[in-house]
C-alpha cells in the first residue's frame, strides 16, 4: 500500500478527534499493565524503541530487545525499564541466550520483529551492493529459524525494491520462506496509518507454515494529518531545544536570509533555480509545508547548517518534541542525550503508529485467527 485505495479512505471516514488526543490515548495503552496471556514479541535492531512502542500500543508483552548502539540502549531503557535489553553485535547473540533471557522454548514466541539497518538500500545513500549492512538480515534469519515464532515482521526502506537492490530483496524473501514461513512483503506509507509523516517502508509479514495462513497487510486507517496539526498545540515557550535552535541561526545572519527566501514546501534548490543559479544544490534544505504531512524525518541533521528540515514559521530546525510528534511518539516518550542524538534515533526508527497498525493486524489475522 504505497497509497490508500478509495475504498480504504471511505472506510476511514473523517477523523473525529485531534491528533494529540489520539497520541495520549495510545500512550495510555502502551503503559497499561499486561496480562500473562498477552501476545509476546522480541525485537532485534530495536533502536530507540519505535517498533517496541508500536507493539506496546497494540497490547503486546515484550520479552527482549537488542541493538548495538549505546545511545539506543539508553533511550530504550529509560522508556522500557521492565524489558530486558541486550546490547552488542547481533552476530554474537546466540539463540540459547535469547531463550534464557525470554524464558521461552522454540515455537512459543508470538512475533519475532526486526529492522536490520537500511542504509545500504536507501535511495538517500550510495546504494552499494557490497555494503556489509545489506547482509545483517541474515542474523535476523538465523534467530528466526531457532525461535520459530508463530509470526515474523521485518521492516526496511522502500528503496530495496528499486534498481539493482531488487536482487537483495529477492534473496531476503527466499531466506525467510526457506525458514518455514509464508511471507508477503508490501510497501506501506505511514501517512495512511495515523502518522503525520509521508514515510514509506517495506514491511515483511510471515506466518509459520503449520498455521496454514497467508499473511496480509493492514489497510489505511487515517486520512493524512498535516505537520501543523501535529505540533500546533505544543507550548514552545519553555522548550530549551527551541531556544537553543533559534540561537544557532540568530548568530548567523546569512542563515536567516536564506531561510526567509524559501517558501513553505520548497527547498534551497528551488530558490536557486528561480534566481538562475545551480538548481542541483540545496535539495536537502527543505522548509516544511505546514498543510501537508511532514516529509520523511532523516537521522542526520545539523543545528547550524542550512541543509536539513526547517520550521515554516520560525528560523530554526525542529525540536525533539516536534520531531517526535511528526513520527507518532507521544509527549511522554523520553529522548535523553543531546538534540542531534535524539534526531538520529527518531530518524532511524519505525514510526510507532505504523508498527501499531502492523502489530494489530498480525494479532487479528494470524495470532487470533
Amino acid at each position: 500500500m504505497s497509497e490508500a485505495t478509495a475504498s480504504d479512505l471511505r472506510a476511514v471516514g473523517t477523523r473525529r478527534d485531534p491528533y494529540p488526543a489520539r497520541l495520549e490515548r495510545a500512550w495510555q495503552d502502551a503503559t497499561a499493565a499486561r496480562l500473562d496471556s498477552a501476545p509476546t514479541v522480541i525485537s532485534t535492531f530495536a533502536g530507540g524503541g519505535g517498533s517496541s512502542l508500536g507493539y506496546a500500543m497494540a497490547g503486546y508483552r515484550e520479552l527482549l530487545a537488542s541493538d548495538w548502539e549505546e545511545h539506543a540502549e539508553e533511550c530504550f531503557r529509560v522508556n522500557f525499564p521492565e524489558v530486558p535489553f541486550w546490547r552488542g553485535d547481533i552476530a554474537k547473540l546466540s539463540a540459547a541466550e535469547v531463550f534464557e533471557r525470554s524464558g521461552l522454548a522454540p515455537g512459543e514466541l508470538s512475533v519475532f520483529d526486526g529492522s536490520p539497518p537500511c542504509q545500504g538500500f536507501s535511495t538517500a545513500g550510495k546504494r552499494e551492493m557490497a555494503d556489509p549492512r545489506n547482509t545483517l538480515f541474515m542474523e535476523y534469519v538465523r534467530l528466526l529459524r531457532a525461535l520459530q515464532p508463530k509470526a515474523m515482521v521485518m521492516e526496511n526502506v522502500s528503496g530495496m525494491v528499486k534498481g539493482k537492490m531488487k536482487l537483495v530483496f529477492a534473496q531476503i524473501l527466499r531466506e525467510l520462506k526457506s525458514s518455514g514461513y509464508v511471507v508477503k512483503a508490501w510497501k506501506l506509507n505511514a501517512q495512511w496509518l495515523g502518522v503525520p509523516q509521508a514515510r514509506e517502508r517495506m514491511i515483511f509479514i510471515g506466518a509459520r507454515e503449520d498455521l496454514g495462513i497467508v499473511p496480509t497487510h493492514p489497510p489505511a486507517e487515517s486520512t493524512p494529518i498535516s505537520a501543523r496539526e501535529a505540533i500546533e498545540d505544543i507550548d514552545q515557550e519553555g522548550d530549551p531545544d527551541r531556544a537553543w535552535l533559534l540561537e544557532q541561526w540568530a548568530k548567523r545572519p546569512k542563515r536567516l536570509t536564506e531561510w526567509a527566501a524559501i517558501p513553505p514546501g520548497r527547498n534551497l534548490a528551488w530558490v536557486r533555480k528561480q534566481r538562475g543559479g545551480d538548481p542541483n544544490q540545496g535539495f536537502a534544505a527543505l522548509k516544511y509545508d505546514p498543510d501537508r504531512p511532514a516529509p520523511t524525518v532523516v537521522k542526520s541533521d545539523s543545528a547550524i547548517g542550512l541543509h536539513g528540515a526547517m520550521h515554516w514559521g520560525e528560523p530554526r530546525r525542529f525540536t525533539r518534541r516536534e520531531y517526535s510528534r511528526f513520527t507518532s511518539f507521544p509527549d511522554g516518550y523520553q529522548w535523553p542525550g543531546e538534540w542531534k542524538d535524539a534526531v538520529a534515533r527518531i530518524g532511524n526508527c519505525v514510526p510507532p503508529f505504523m508498527m501499531r497498525a502492523v502489530a494489530r493486524h498480525v494479532r487479528q489475522t494470524i495470532l487470533e485467527a
